[in-house]
């Protein structure tokens, strides 16, 4: 039998869409309490905020990802970790990608960052004497770390302050890991002194030369949140960090290539809240639901402010979203 669809000349929809087509289409979170489903790189979130565009501390760069979402105890660090860092010489943070407004696979790059729980903030600081124009954060090219064709720290662009931001934000108690090149593991155990127990929280993965990666803890609240194997108690200084300085980890793929995971993933491989994550009613405006920073945060003790219609229904719209760098 001929479908109407075929009929018509319209293609019919799935009763199973591709995950990343599904959650790439909203432009503003789930207007549900907030939890984590799932895990790091297959899930997503309900109840999410939006660091603002521009706070005290810190600017959001690629603005026309809408990946400034995520679960608000991710906010609130990352609002902490931007004023708090100030002390390490560090004047304010580039914000990369957290996740999408609802999470679930992106359009294009990451694995991860589908819960609210994930954050890239870019190597170079703020700049302290302008705010970057809408251009200037879709254009500016990301600064890597090391030596040309190297795996190596360019001493000439790492500091102190690259160190302290790292060691700030691996203290914080509810940050599980945090991920860098392995080049900068191996300068961070070469070089810190004194107090080396956040160590073992910084972990070497591929990428990760011109940004770092934070990713918090199953948050209170998100019983469908599914943990990530503890780090080692070790610093990670060890033989585990020397096989990254070897040919294996570096030698080219074999075989047929595989689809990113992402590319094929489809609704119902996801937990089964996401589809109720998907269908529920979005805020009241983008604005109810961001983060400004500054005095409304101090007031708060750090939880990130939401007014009292946040979350009334909205109609939303969809934004095209363009291919960005794959990462983790």
């Amino acid at each position: 039998m001929i479908g109407v669809a075929t009929i018509l000349g319209v293609a019919p929809v799935s009763a199973d869409p591709l995950a990343k087509d599904a959650f790439g289409s909203h432009h503003l979170p789930a207007a549900t309490r907030a939890a984590a489903h799932g895990f790091y790189s297959k899930g997503c979130f309900s109840g999410g905020l939006a660091m603002a565009v521009d706070g005290p501390n810190w600017q959001a760069m690629r603005l026309s990802r809408n990946r400034r979402w995520g679960h608000p105890e991710m906010i609130a660090l990352l609002e902490r970790l931007s004023r708090e860092a100030t002390q390490d010489g560090w004047p304010g943070l580039l914000l990369g990608d957290i996740s999408q407004p609802r999470g679930g696979p992106m359009l294009s790059g990451h694995a991860s960052h589908q819960i609210g729980l994930d954050a890239d903030i870019w190597f170079v600081p703020m700049p302290t004497d302008q705010r970057l124009s809408a251009s200037q954060r879709e254009s500016m090219e990301f600064v890597s770390m090391l030596k040309p064709n190297s795996l190596y720290v360019d001493d000439r662009k790492w500091t102190p302050a690259h160190a302290g931001v790292l060691k700030r934000a691996a203290n914080y108690s509810n940050v599980e890991r945090i991920l860098v090149h392995p080049g900068i593991k191996k300068k961070l155990c070469d070089t810190v002194r004194g107090d080396r127990s956040w160590l073992r929280k910084v972990r070497p993965f591929w990428g990760h030369d011109s940004h770092f990666h934070i990713r918090i803890g199953c948050p209170a609240g998100s019983p469908n949140c599914r943990a990530q194997d503890p780090v080692p108690r070790s610093e990670g200084c060890d033989s585990s960090l020397a096989w990254w300085f070897t040919e294996e980890p570096w030698r080219p793929a074999t075989g047929p290539a595989q689809p990113r995971a992402r590319d094929v993933m489809r609704l119902s491989a996801l937990p089964a809240a996401c589809a109720a994550v998907l269908s529920a009613p979005a805020p009241a405006s983008e604005a109810a639901v961001t983060v400004t920073g500054g005095s409304r945060m101090l007031a708060t003790g750090g939880t990130p402010p939401v007014s009292a219609n946040a979350y009334a229904p909205t109609p939303e719209r969809s934004i095209p979203l363009p291919f960005s760098r794959p990462t983790n």
